[in-house]
């Protein structure tokens, strides 16, 4: 008789599931129970994007669109992307994908052979090494939590062998919200570019920074066009998670190895997701800005919260994640998470499920109504001092 192993793929069998997706999970039934953990904002999509996409459907465009997407949206990408110094051809070197966490899939698999080496700055989403591990590489976390939660060209360089094919990172962060400087990301450019390696760049949350910061892309220091992968889309800024809508910007070359895959596996993004896409880059900043500046004052007021409860915090410069250290109360991230779901009828997602540096922390996501944030915190403050004493 075949055994567990015999009957399905050892690949996909050591894989976990997403830790984050877990505690999603257990909140199904549980009305009460306050959730700070899937990273979803509590906006509507605009509306000019919904009407552009009821347009579409009331003319009956519901058919396959090519492979790459639709060229009006990739034109319009194209045309964004400028304004991060970042110049692409938006007939081969943009791909429209279903959401970006395919681009990550597509991406890994394109370029990495097994055996090879990858470079994932950790913390980071719970999707980069389990699809670099379906690929049989090998992981190389690099700590990010030594130096602020972001990785320095130092750190890289170290790590490098001959072996190395890419590295992965991702700025604004998610789980700790911290952003890499530009003057960083100038120095990890040239070890790039001197090594010959790709750098994937997931850059969603580039529109969603605060105060000061000002997001800078990778890909627009000399020589990184030829090495750069980026990766964003429009779940987080515009509010479209459910439209599962994205984008690859890189060298020809390899998006048309990536193509292939595409085609194969998903064919192309939904047709009205596009469209509406496209009219989001046209004319809905302003939502956009309304939606930043309202990240902004929650992120002040979970900020002034851990800070009063005593938890050491990196303050964020952008994406909608809080990652204070929970040490102090003498509890795992997995226990923390469980005791305040099951006791104080909060969910926060465990530190330890997004890699090295994560475990004695938890990521609190603060794209929720305030209201609920303010009951959430004031739980919260309750479960640590009584942890403490």
């Amino acid at each position: 008789m075949n055994t567990r192993e015999d009957k399905f793929s050892k690949l996909m069998t050591e894989i976990p599931p997403s830790g984050i997706r877990k505690f999603f999970e257990m909140l199904i039934g549980h009305d009460d129970v306050i959730s700070l953990s899937v990273g979803e904002p509590d906006f509507p999509t605009p509306w000019t994007i919904r009407e552009e996409a009821y347009y579409h459907l009331e003319k009956g465009h519901t058919s396959y669109t090519s492979n790459w997407g639709i060229l009006e949206l990739r034109e319009e990408i194209a045309k964004y992307m400028e304004r991060y110094g970042l110049f692409y051809n938006p007939k081969n070197e943009i791909l429209v994908t279903v959401g970006a966490s395919e681009g990550v899939d597509a991406v890994l698999r394109a370029v990495l052979n097994p055996g090879d080496e990858i470079l994932v700055c950790q913390p980071c989403y719970v999707n980069y090494t389990p699809l670099a591990q379906l690929c049989q590489a090998k992981i190389v976390p690099i700590d990010t939590s030594i130096n602020g939660y972001y990785p320095t060209a130092e750190q890289i360089r170290k790590l490098i062998t001959p072996k190395t094919k890419a590295i992965m990172m991702c700025s604004p962060n998610n789980p700790t919200g911290t952003m890499i400087p530009a003057a960083e990301l100038e120095k990890i450019a040239k070890v790039v570019v001197e090594n010959k390696i790709w750098c994937i760049s997931d850059e969603i949350y580039c529109e969603l920074v605060y105060e000061d910061a000002k997001h800078a892309s990778i890909g627009s220091f000399p020589g990184m066009k030829d090495y750069a992968i980026i990766l964003n889309g429009f779940s987080k800024s515009f509010a479209m998670t459910g439209w599962r809508i994205g984008y690859i910007a890189a060298p020809s070359e390899l998006l048309t190895q990536i193509v292939k895959l595409h085609g194969y596996n998903t064919i192309c993004a939904p047709i009205f997701s596009q469209y509406g896409a496209a009219e989001g880059l046209r004319n809905c900043f302003k939502d956009v800005e309304k939606m930043r500046v309202s990240y902004q004052q929650r992120r002040n007021l979970m900020y002034k919260a851990f800070c009063d409860m005593g938890l050491t915090v990196p303050e964020p410069a952008g994406a909608f994640y809080m990652f204070p250290d929970i040490t102090p109360t003498g509890l795992t991230s997995e226990e923390f998470a469980l005791k305040l779901f099951q006791e104080h009828n909060v969910a926060v997602v465990p530190g330890s499920v997004f890699g090295l540096g994560g475990e004695g922390h938890i990521r609190c996501c603060y794209a929720t109504a305030i209201d609920k944030i303010k009951i959430a915190l004031e739980h919260i403050a309750s479960m640590v001092n009584e942890l403490k004493k």
